[in-house]
Formats: structure tokens, C-alpha cells, sequence
């Protein structure tokens, strides 16, 4: 049986459908409590079915830096091999449409990304922090973010590059993008403003969004 077959099979379930998707369609790592609040199941039947899953190589399971005490959790992206198949949309894919937006439309990069920004879901933790509602979207992004605060002042690390190939090539044009993602997400968000972007080698990444957070 090959990859595609096994795949598949592992999709057939309903269940493991619905899995799949909501991991695909939250563009940041899950964990099973998430997941079982998500579908209504007992968390042993959403582990049983996320195990299928990984081990189809749809999904990876990694485990969550240790926050407080207690056993680390696992959490659950889609595999990077699963990107551009059963509707899984990989990052040059949405590099795709948003550089042929600004061929169409003739807008600005930023532009751009701004719309695509306003996209930005609320965070699943129910949070009214304008910085945690940042962190969540620009990790939907694929850009592993982290903060730092300094009274109302945030700066933002962007520890990886989603188009990092093609932020060598065009990196205004990308900046512009992630830039206007940035500024998109704020305004969905309310309550934090973006500044600036300061660029770093997209192959190193840690690129900085500085923000400050309104009264």
C-alpha cells in the first residue's frame, strides 16, 4: 500500500476527517484538549484517532515547551509531507495567491496582507490580551513567535521565515506581505498597533515587529 493509499484510509474515518481539517485550518500546533472540546469526543478516543493520523503522516505530534508543573503536553500540526493534499494549503501556496492578488489588483504588498490579515481568527483561549491575540495569529502564519515586554512597548520575534526562499529573492515585496499580515491581524484584534517591521536574513530568521498596546 503506498503513501497516498494509506493516507487515504486514515481519512475515511469521519472522525479523523474533521480532526485533520480543524489542525490543517488552525495554521499553529493543538493540543488534545483543544481537539476534544472542538468534537465533543472523550480525549482517549481523540488520542486513538490522532495516533492514526501520525501515523499516516498526515499529522506530527511534538511536545510543548513546559509551562508550570506538570507533564509536558503534545501537540499536533500537519505535517509539512501532507501540504498541497487533501485540501492542505502549504505556505508558497499562500505565497501564491497573495503575489497573484498583487499582480491583479495592482495594490502594495502591505496592502495586501493586510486583507489577508483581517482573516485572523481569535485566539481559542477565549483571551481579551491584545499581545496573546498577536502571538496566536502570527503563529497561524507559520512564523513561531515570541514576546517581549517593556511596559506598553511589545517587540515580537519572529523565529522563522514561512516564504524564507523567496524573502532572498524579493525580500520588499515579502516584508510588505508579512508586514501588512501583521497590521491586518492588529486591526481584527483591536487594542495593539504595529510600528515597524525590522527585517533580519530570512535564513536565520528572528525578524522584529515592535508594537505598542493602546490604553
Amino acid at each position: 500500500m503506498n503513501a497516498l493509499q494509506i493516507e487515504a484510509r486514515a481519512l475515511g474515518d469521519p472522525t479523523r476527517h474533521e480532526l485533520f481539517r480543524y489542525i490543517v485550518d488552525a495554521h499553529r500546533p493543538v493540543d488534545v484538549v483543544e481537539l476534544t472540546e472542538h468534537l465533543g469526543l472523550h480525549h482517549n478516543s481523540i488520542r486513538q484517532h490522532l495516533g492514526k493520523l501520525v501515523e499516516a503522516g498526515l499529522v506530527s505530534e511534538a511536545t510543548a515547551p513546559r509551562a508550570g508543573r506538570g507533564r509536558p503536553r503534545l501537540v499536533y500540526t500537519a505535517d509539512p509531507s501532507a501540504e498541497s493534499r487533501w485540501g492542505a494549503t502549504g505556505p508558497y501556496e499562500r505565497l501564491s495567491l497573495l503575489l497573484s492578488e498583487i499582480i491583479r489588483t495592482g495594490d502594495s504588498p502591505v496592502d495586501v496582507g493586510r486583507r489577508a490579515g483581517r482573516h485572523t481568527r481569535p485566539p481559542t483561549s477565549g483571551t481579551t490580551d491584545p499581545v496573546a491575540g498577536m502571538i496566536d495569529a502570527m503563529e497561524r502564519h507559520g512564523f513561531e513567535p515570541t514576546a517581549r515586554r517593556r511596559g506598553n512597548r511589545i517587540d515580537i520575534v519572529l523565529r522563522s521565515c514561512p516564504f524564507a526562499t523567496t524573502a532572498l529573492v524579493d525580500p520588499d515585496t515579502v516584508c510588505g506581505l508579512h508586514l501588512g499580515l501583521a497590521h491586518g491581524a492588529a486591526e481584527e484584534l483591536g487594542g495593539i498597533v504595529i510600528d515597524e517591521l525590522v527585517p533580519r536574513d530570512p535564513r536565520r530568521a528572528g525578524c522584529l515587529l515592535r508594537c505598542h498596546v493602546e490604553p
